[in-house]
């Protein structure tokens, strides 16, 4: 069971800049730390459904390693869909688990988790619905993201002592949730010493490669503005003339899958998504949508079987 945790990275950025619009507030201020959701019994079997597929196409993979994304809160206001981002690792009694950041309220710090894969899926804000992404890297690229993953003093030394919810991807004062798997890439891929400064290394190293993080599109000046005075979102970790363009450079899993695409060209790449009458499975690199509608070639397990 996990402690109590804030929201992932975007859903406290989303709530953030709206001033608690799209989350619950107490005195008028947003609440970003809360505690588990009451899920109903339908709504808990289907997304444990749900999860066992996540699964099945996890052990079919034959491998021991994935990138994983979930989807949260709507982000269709900055053309995101996937929220949160960790690296799924099976262990040795064949079970999976991710490997995740996560802002734990309690300790008022970022932390790194372990959580069962019915548990990341149960995660999302909006159990009716739900999306999943898979990414199995090829070959050597994926051995080496395994032993980075299983590497507990290295994930730590990746790890920040202070969080935000958009902290800029190439900075060191802040960090989320999807900048930290960004990072842990680049010491797997890129050789990244952990006694040495390794959050640098690592960023200096997805620079040097073209990583692209973001960006993530503000919509208004009077919405950059809001957000500078919630906590968990913070803005002076980042370079001004992207403030002035209303233009994040943000670590999103879109970014981080986009990278893994071109670094590692034969990766495979499954999305998983359902609503509350069927479970859509897609494997290949074009999006399935929002609507989770299946395409031809898709497998579609029904919910009411």
């Amino acid at each position: 069971m996990l402690p109590r945790l804030a929201a992932t990275a975007f859903r406290t950025l989303l709530a953030a800049i709206t001033l608690g619009a799209s989350a619950a507030a107490t005195a008028g201020m947003p609440v970003f730390c809360e505690r588990g959701k009451e899920v109903g019994a339908a709504e808990q079997d289907r997304v444990l459904r749900f999860a066992g597929i996540v699964k099945r196409e996890l052990e079919a993979s034959g491998g021991s390693v994935a990138l994983i994304a979930r989807a949260g809160l709507d982000l269709s206001r900055f053309d995101l869909l996937y929220s949160h981002a960790g690296v799924a690792l099976k262990d040795e009694g064949s079970a999976w688990t991710v490997r995740q950041l996560y802002y734990a309220c309690d300790e008022s710090r970022p932390r790194i988790f372990d959580q069962g894969v019915a548990g990341f899926a149960l995660g999302a804000d909006a159990p009716g619905k739900g999306h999943v992404s898979l990414v199995f890297p090829d070959g050597d690229r994926a051995a080496r993201l395994e032993q980075a993953a299983r590497d507990k003093p290295l994930a730590l030394a990746l790890l920040a002592g202070r969080y935000s919810a958009n902290a800029y991807a190439f900075g060191t004062r802040y960090q989320n949730c999807n900048q930290w798997v960004a990072e842990l890439l680049a010491s797997a891929w890129g050789g990244v010493q952990r006694r040495d400064k390794p959050r640098e290394q690592a960023q200096d190293w997805l620079r040097a490669q073209g990583y692209d993080a973001g960006p993530v599109k503000v919509k208004s000046r009077w919405l950059m503005f809001a957000g500078q005075f919630v906590p968990l979102v913070h803005v002076d970790d980042h370079p001004v003339e992207d403030l002035y363009a209303l233009s994040l450079r943000v670590s999103v899993p879109a970014s981080i899958e986009d990278f893994v695409h071109r670094r590692s060209p034969q990766a495979r790449r499954v999305e998983l998504c359902h609503d509350t009458r069927r479970i859509v499975v897609h494997r290949g690199w074009e999006p399935i949508g929002a609507d989770c509608a299946p395409a031809p070639g898709d497998e579609v397990i029904p919910l009411d079987a």
